[in-house]
């Protein structure tokens, strides 16, 4: 019988007193900037309008409660990772731009733990950065070229370094470590916890939240929603993953399902030979992306890609877990760790995110329209979308700052491709990484090069 817990284990651990509930709309309301969303990027922008301005009335409204979505589900990464390449942006917006935006990446993880000790928010943020590790051959060229190319745009060992295989095997013990790369730029996190007391920081700033409260329609200067209307001067479309329900954007975001597992509390034994004792955050350098902490609590949590799209950008909560990614999420662990091979499974969860066609994120603000749009992290949005509301605070209020002159701002992705293309194209790229993972693996990598380099052209650029 399967009793594993397919709650959030953030949700399932999140401290009652954090849990405040927000009384849904009550009827029609004007204010100054009304939110659509109650996840990062709307609560950060809400946060930092505040701070920006204290007046502005502000309201935040979400169709279920605070940090349902990605917010509340993710792996708990809060890293400087940006969904493009660098040389990508770089490609399009110039060699500066590039590493500008790479900058404020690095700046955000500092400004977030700064607000969680200005705002008393108790996320168990620890910043051990993430180790990337290196267990064959084509994995190995990759993380070389991906040094050779950070060193080429300036950026040295404080950022992105390469660790042999005793170092990186002493940080995390996995199997078959050839090496690893190593940025100190990342924190683990509890993102239920930090979300949560981002809503309950920004409540105290003056913002109101109403949660239950469906939206149906977004136009300049309204919210439609099932309870009544919103009148605001400006309007943040902050919804992500779930961007595709509105009938306007249906082509703007993909929404990609990713899954996660927890296991239960480790033993002594069992993290003397796993490591990971500064709670670094760990994946290795397969096309199929997976992502892992140590949790604040002894767990470790652990996810990956690899969820099917569902054709027509569908939603559903029964696509929140899946038992073929949790079978295969589980074997993946316990070939990194085998220690872990009895220990039990105690959750199982996950989520769409929103991914653009291009995979660059967007911060957008149409003044004479007064609309605003935020999102496209691609599953990188923990510390994005901290940046992103900073930046949309920032263009809201008229602000003369290096952030509004960032690469994203005013970015315009194109539209993914109408249905069935949508659905084979998605699909395919996913078969393909999968595909070419088990070829590196078994193989030594050389029937694998062909659909890792196609892969790898789709991904990041």
């Amino acid at each position: 019988m399967d009793r594993t817990d397919h709650r959030s284990l953030w949700d399932d651990t999140l401290p009652p007193d954090l849990r405040q509930g927000y009384a849904p709309l009550g009827g029609n309301v004007e204010c100054d900037v009304a939110i659509v969303g109650a996840g990062f990027t709307g609560l950060w922008t809400a946060y930092h309008l505040a701070r920006a301005d204290p007046t502005l009335r502000i309201t935040v409204l979400d169709r279920e409660h605070v940090g349902f979505g990605a917010s509340g589900r993710n792996g708990g990464w809060c890293s400087a990772l940006l969904p493009m390449s660098i040389e990508a942006t770089a490609r399009r917006h110039g060699r500066g731009a590039a590493v500008r935006m790479q900058h404020a990446m690095f700046d955000t993880l500092a400004d977030i733990t700064g607000t969680c000790e200005r705002e008393s928010i108790d996320a168990d943020i620890t910043v051990g950065g993430t180790v990337d590790l290196v267990r064959n051959d084509p994995q190995h060229e990759r993380a070389t070229h991906t040094i050779e190319i950070a060193r080429s745009f300036g950026f040295g060992d404080e950022h992105l370094r390469w660790m042999d295989s005793d170092e990186a095997s002493a940080v995390c013990g996995a199997t078959r470590v050839r090496g690893a790369v190593f940025t100190p730029h990342c924190a683990a996190v509890h993102p239920g916890k930090l979300v949560h007391g981002l809503a309950s920081a920004v409540v105290k700033r003056g913002v109101t939240i109403h949660e239950h409260t469906v939206v149906e329609r977004i136009d300049p200067g309204w919210v439609t929603t099932a309870r009544g209307r919103v009148r605001a001067e400006v309007v943040v479309r902050a919804t992500e993953g779930y961007t595709a329900g509105f009938r306007s954007a249906r082509r703007e975001l993909v929404p990609l399902y990713s899954m996660m597992i927890a296991t239960a509390p480790l033993s002594d034994a069992q993290w003397r030979s796993i490591g990971l004792e500064s709670r670094p955050t760990f994946a290795d350098g397969r096309h199929t992306v997976i992502y892992g902490q140590r949790t604040a609590d002894g767990r470790i949590a652990f996810g990956g890609r690899g969820a099917p799209y569902h054709f027509g950008s569908r939603i559903d909560p029964s696509f929140d877990t899946d038992r073929r990614v949790r079978d295969a999420l589980t074997e993946t662990l316990h070939e990194l760790f085998p220690t872990l091979a009895d220990t039990e499974i105690t959750h199982h969860w996950g989520g769409p995110l929103g991914v653009p066609r291009d995979l660059h994120p967007t911060v957008r603000f149409d003044r004479r329209a007064g609309l605003a749009v935020a999102g496209g992290y691609v599953g990188d949005g923990v510390a994005t979308t901290h940046l992103a509301g900073r930046t949309l605070a920032d263009l809201v209020t008229g602000a003369d700052t290096e952030l509004v002159r960032l690469p994203w701002v005013g970015h315009r992705s194109r539209r993914w491709e109408p249905e069935p293309l949508r659905w084979l194209g998605v699909n395919l790229v996913r078969s393909a990484a999968g595909a070419a993972d088990r070829a590196e693996n078994g193989t030594g990598g050389l029937a694998g090069r062909p659909l890792g380099t196609v892969v790898r052209r789709v991904l990041r650029h």
